[in-house]
């Protein structure tokens, strides 16, 4: 597992940046910045920082490359005509698509300012920076309309039924045609791997298991259930960033439908998974992945992710029989707390896994209503801190936490 400037066990904090008090860069971003650090954390995870759809979700962006306007402090700085053309040159690769599909490259020249700043700072805290790579495009993008040889027309992305939904996900996105990425030295992927990794420290690629089998939806279902799974890409697309970008810092998000092939091709290109305790305590479930007692050094463990409940939430909906489970699993691990989101940040920070990342929902021990999102649905992404929640004790009994399991920052 690369990750350069992370220690061998390390904590961090999930927090998208629309999350933060004004829901932009600027001091608030900061703030969490010195709050991090005084809670000894070594890893800030936010969503992705591209343009979100009409719901708020970055998950179905107009582009993959774009980063979005509405996260600038200062959308009124000025910008020269020299910086906008050194701009379009060294992003050649995508920032005409963009502008085609009526973006504005002074607003991406103000992003790189203000979020090569903050990367800065946030450094200078010891504090690194996780960022998120969605597997899809959006239907309509700037990217399915600049390069559609690259994308098919017969079926659409999603997931089969699974522990979020029963009918499955209907993504509805494009699907990559493989075949004509492979004929292009998957140079698409390349530079979106090469944007992504000069925005941050480490990147999660969301959906990872596609790259083994995706799921394809005939155009036209209303539902994702009759899909079928066909065979993806395979390590091929990382061995070509590789060879151009050197050592790659991911994680693999391999949640979900996950086979032997999946977790081999993990493996292979050395990536860490990750584990979400809130999937843990079945002790008659078939997926015990998640389980305490099953996890590895080289993953990334959760309390939860921002399409899992808060942990509060999820504790006044869960089995009896769950519940006794996560009580035991607590107390094995010298982690029981009265409060159940504590009590799953001090297990989180208990297991072997190299990193463990906590939702700020749970450090707040917040319920339902700071729910992030709702897989399957519109969700509104619109859970917002308010000044002065996340406190100096807070970051203290953070701190004591991580410190206590051997995680504490330099």
């Amino acid at each position: 597992m690369v990750i350069r400037g992370i220690p061998d066990r390390a904590a961090g904090v999930q927090l998208h940046v629309t999350s933060l008090p004004g829901g932009r860069l600027g001091e608030p971003a900061r703030d969490f910045v010195r709050w991090l650090a005084a809670a000894g954390q070594t890893v800030w995870q936010v969503l992705p920082l591209t343009v979100p759809d009409a719901h708020g979700s970055p998950y179905a962006s107009p582009s993959a490359f774009a980063a979005s306007p509405g996260l600038l402090e200062d959308p009124q700085a000025p910008v020269g005509a020299d910086e906008v053309a050194a701009f379009a040159e060294q992003h050649a690769y995508w920032a005409g698509s963009w502008v085609e599909h009526g973006g504005d490259l002074a607003d991406q020249v103000r992003f790189e300012r203000e979020w090569a700043a903050l990367r800065s700072f946030a450094a200078d805290h010891g504090v690194r920076l996780m960022g998120d790579i969605p597997i899809y495009v959006a239907a309509g993008s700037a990217d399915a309309a600049a390069w559609p040889g690259l994308f098919r027309d017969d079926a659409v992305a999603g997931v089969p039924p699974d522990a979020f939904t029963d009918s499955g996900q209907l993504w509805g996105n494009p699907l990559y045609d493989w075949d004509a990425m492979a004929a292009d030295g998957y140079t698409w992927w390349v530079e979106r791997l090469r944007r992504s990794l000069a925005l941050h420290d480490l990147v999660r690629i969301d959906h990872f298991r596609g790259f083994a089998a995706f799921w394809a939806v005939p155009a036209g279902h209303p539902t994702a259930e009759h899909g079928t799974w066909e065979p993806g890409p395979g390590r091929a697309v990382f061995d070509a960033a590789t060879a151009r970008l050197g050592p790659l810092p991911v994680v693999a998000e391999d949640l979900g439908v996950i086979d032997a092939p999946v977790e081999e091709l993990r493996d292979a290109l050395g990536f860490p998974g990750m584990a979400v305790l809130q999937f843990a305590f079945d002790p008659d479930g078939d997926d015990r992945r998640h389980e305490p007692e099953n996890l590895r050094r080289d993953q990334v463990v959760y309390t939860g992710t921002h399409d899992n409940d808060t942990v509060v939430g999820w504790w006044g909906e869960l089995e009896d029989v769950r519940r006794r489970e996560a009580r035991r699993a607590f107390v094995a691990a010298g982690a029981d707390d009265p409060d159940p989101a504590w009590a799953m940040i001090r297990l989180a920070h208990a297991t072997p896994c190299r990193v463990a990342m906590v939702q700020a929902q749970d450090v707040l021990s917040l319920g339902a209503e700071a729910r992030m999102n709702t897989p399957g649905t519109a969700a509104t992404w619109s859970w917002r801190l308010e000044p002065g929640m996340l406190t100096a004790d807070l970051a203290a009994r953070l701190r004591a936490v991580t410190e206590e399991h051997g995680r504490l920052g330099g």
